[in-house]
């Protein structure tokens, strides 16, 4: 009886740990936007993180310091909205009180 119900742990953490991979492979193409002072700044990227588009509109680049401080926003922004994505798809993925061990 051990035996069996170890085997069968084994096949549904491996079956986690594929979804696991689908998912990320899933999130490193969805792409998010986030932007600063009512679009003026947008910045696209992935929920691995990896920045794909940059758009400022004309008024953002009259003063440097202001558009420093937007793009910052709109990176800030992108990175909350692709974190906030992960969590949702991998909470679809990881039983309700699963502990991860590390």
């Amino acid at each position: 009886m051990m035996k069996g119900g170890m085997g069968n742990m084994m096949k549904q953490a491996q079956m986690m740990q594929a979804n696991m991979q689908k998912v990320q492979e899933e999130l490193a193409q969805t792409e998010v936007e986030g932007s600063a002072s009512n679009g003026m700044v947008k910045i696209t990227m992935t929920c691995n993180n990896s920045v794909k588009r940059v758009q400022i509109n004309d008024a953002a680049m009259d003063d440097r310091e202001t558009l420093e401080d937007l793009l910052l926003i709109a990176l800030t922004d992108a990175k909350a909205k692709a974190e906030a994505t992960s969590q949702q798809r991998m909470a679809g993925v990881v039983p309700a009180g699963f502990k991860m061990p590390f």
